[in-house]
């Protein structure tokens, strides 16, 4: 497979170019009507916009996308990845560029679930069709693909609670306005609550779902309380973060779980010394090409009974980690 540094390479030549080369709160809606031809036809160019193309999570994500498109169109479909990063604004010139150059299916990341809704509208009013992946996003989109993120926010924070043995303080790391993110906070907090013993300490600091934001989010709460026991990060980007901040304060007996299952966070799980233990695995490869599938159905006119397609995860632990598998990656 080409190397990251290799992806990234061939995405910003075609952005310095200047040619766009095209040849968990919100649920996914019943789309509205769409535009004459929108839903059928050839797919001669995919447009992928996601939220961060520096976490490897969306670099497999973009990766799977184009291996799909390469598959079912061949090599005349043009494929062209962005990252918003977590920008709405950035998003919505984002997609508006895809409008422009005549994009037929365009695979969204939403960088807000809510506030993307009126792109998602211009875009399926001038023909596109628009999957969903990842996070939900309002607007009428013809599709979503996504992880199951309540899931995956219990079964993190069930371990958790498992390894406190029913008792102690925790704090939830929560991230960009997203459904995935708001889902998996639903799905740690229903756990936490579940346990009489556990006190939640915090659950609004948002750590923008990368490793700076992790840290320092982190720092700040070591700092405001002098006995945390357990951390929910909202992605491993924001978990490792927070186990750097626990590493550097010394802070003893602090654990972590987190969501993605990265390669990053196989290496902190094979190290007893990292306060992070464990994290409820996805497979954005996988997930990627779910959802190119999707919308190459949808376009040919044999759209899915269901609209929604929810992705189970698994939980891998220090304990599990010599059979995991890990992500899907070419």
């Amino acid at each position: 497979m080409s190397s990251p540094a290799a992806f990234f390479r061939r995405l910003t030549l075609a952005a310095l170019g200047g040619i766009l080369l095209l040849t968990s709160a919100c649920q996914p809606q019943t789309p509205p009507p769409a535009a004459s031809g929108s839903t059928k036809g050839v797919i001669r160019s995919v447009g992928l916009t996601v939220g961060d193309l520096a976490n490897p999570f969306f670099v497999q994500i973009a990766k799977g996308a184009e291996a799909k498109v390469r598959e079912l169109g061949g090599a005349g479909v043009t494929f062209t990845a962005v990252s918003s990063g977590y920008d709405l604004n950035r998003q919505a010139n984002q997609i508006d560029d895809f409008i422009a150059a005549g994009t037929d299916l365009l695979l969204l990341n939403a960088a807000d679930s809510q506030g993307i809704a009126p792109a998602v509208r211009k875009a399926r009013a001038a023909g596109m069709t628009v999957i969903a992946i990842d996070v939900a996003a309002d607007g009428g989109v013809d599709g979503t693909v996504m992880s199951d993120n309540v899931q995956a926010g219990r079964i993190a924070a069930e371990y958790l609670v498992q390894r406190l043995k029913g008792r102690g303080n925790v704090v939830i790391i929560n991230g960009p306005p997203v459904s995935a993110v708001t889902d998996r906070v639903a799905g740690a907090v229903a756990a936490f609550a579940a346990a009489p013993g556990i006190t939640l300490l915090s659950r609004d600091q948002n750590a923008f779902g990368n490793r700076d934001g992790g840290l320092a989010v982190m720092n700040d709460l070591l700092v405001a309380n002098p006995r945390i026991d357990a951390v929910f990060a909202v992605n491993d980007p924001t978990g490792l973060g927070a186990a750097l901040a626990v590493r550097q304060s010394r802070r003893a007996g602090v654990i972590i779980a987190a969501v993605d299952g990265a390669p990053d966070v196989e290496a902190a799980l094979a190290d007893p010394s990292n306060a992070l233990v464990a994290s409820a695995a996805q497979d954005p490869f996988t997930m990627a090409a779910r959802a190119v599938e999707f919308g190459f159905q949808l376009r040919s006119g044999s759209a899915p009974a269901d609209r929604l397609i929810r992705i189970p995860v698994t939980l891998v632990t220090r304990d599990t980690l010599p059979n995991y598998r890990g992500w899907t990656a070419k």
